[in-house]
C-alpha cells in the first residue's frame, strides 16, 4: 500500500513537471498554432478568370475569404483555360513539388465533356490526381460540374455521377455543382458571357459560396 502511494506521488510529480515544462515553453508547445494552409487550385477556364477582370474570379475571392475568416493561408491558382483532366493529371506532379500544398482543389472535367471524351478516361484521371495529391500529403477536394439537357439525360447523369463516385472512393471532399445558383436559375443567361459557357464576374461570388460551404470545414 505504501509502495502504491509512492508510485502515485511519483506519477503526480511527473505530470506537474510536464505541465510546468509546457507552460515555460510558451504557446509554441502548450498551444501549438495551426500550420498555415496552402490551397492549390487546378482547374479550367471557370477558375482561370476567363473573360473577366483579374482578381474577380472565385479563386481570387477565396483568398480574401480566408483572410475575412481569420484563416492563415494562401491560394495558388494553377488553372488553365481549356484544360482537361488529362492535362491536369500531367501537370499535377510538378505543381505539388513546386508549391507543396496542404490542400488541393481539382476543378476539371467540363472540357472533357465538351470534347466528347470517354467518361472512363475522365474518371481514371480524377482518381489518379486524387491519389497523387494524397501521396504528397495533401487533402483533396473535387469540384463537380453538370451538363445542360441538350447533352442527353443519360450522359449528363453519368457525367455528374463521376465526381461523386471518385470523391467517395478516394475520401475526397465534394462540391456537387460549381455553377449551382448560376446555371440552374431563371434567366441564367444574364449571368453568362455571350458564349453562354463562361460566367460573368457577377456570378463568381455565388460560385465561391458553393465551394466555401464545403471548404470551410474541410480546411480544419
Amino acid at each position: 500500500m505504501v509502495a502504491r502511494r509512492g508510485s502515485r506521488r511519483q506519477w503526480l510529480s511527473h505530470c506537474s513537471l510536464l505541465a510546468l515544462g509546457l507552460a515555460a515553453a510558451g504557446p509554441g508547445l502548450a498551444n501549438s498554432p495551426v500550420r498555415p494552409r496552402k490551397v492549390l487550385v487546378v482547374g479550367d477556364s471557370l477558375s482561370a478568370e476567363y473573360g473577366i477582370a483579374r482578381g474577380s474570379g472565385w479563386v481570387a475571392l477565396l483568398e480574401r475569404q480566408l483572410a475575412r475568416d481569420g484563416i492563415a493561408g494562401s491560394v495558388v491558382n494553377a488553372s488553365i483555360s481549356g484544360d482537361t483532366t488529362s492535362g491536369g493529371r500531367s501537370r499535377l506532379p510538378a505543381l505539388l513539388a513546386t508549391h507543396k500544398p496542404s490542400h488541393v482543389v481539382i476543378e476539371l472535367g467540363g472540357n472533357d465533356a465538351l470534347r466528347g471524351l470517354p467518361l472512363t478516361m475522365t474518371r481514371d484521371n480524377l482518381v489518379a490526381m486524387a491519389r497523387t495529391a494524397k501521396a504528397a500529403g495533401a487533402r483533396v477536394m473535387l469540384v463537380g460540374m453538370q451538363l445542360p439537357p441538350n447533352y442527353g439525360a443519360r450522359y449528363a447523369q453519368d457525367f455528374s455521377a463521376v465526381f461523386a463516385s471518385v470523391a467517395l472512393a478516394e475520401g475526397a471532399a465534394l462540391v456537387p455543382f460549381l455553377l449551382a445558383g448560376v446555371a440552374d436559375v431563371a434567366d441564367a443567361e444574364k449571368l453568362f458571357q455571350p458564349d453562354r459557357i463562361h460566367p460573368l464576374a457577377a456570378a463568381h461570388p455565388t460560385m465561391l459560396a458553393n465551394v466555401w460551404a464545403v471548404m470551410r470545414p474541410w480546411l480544419k
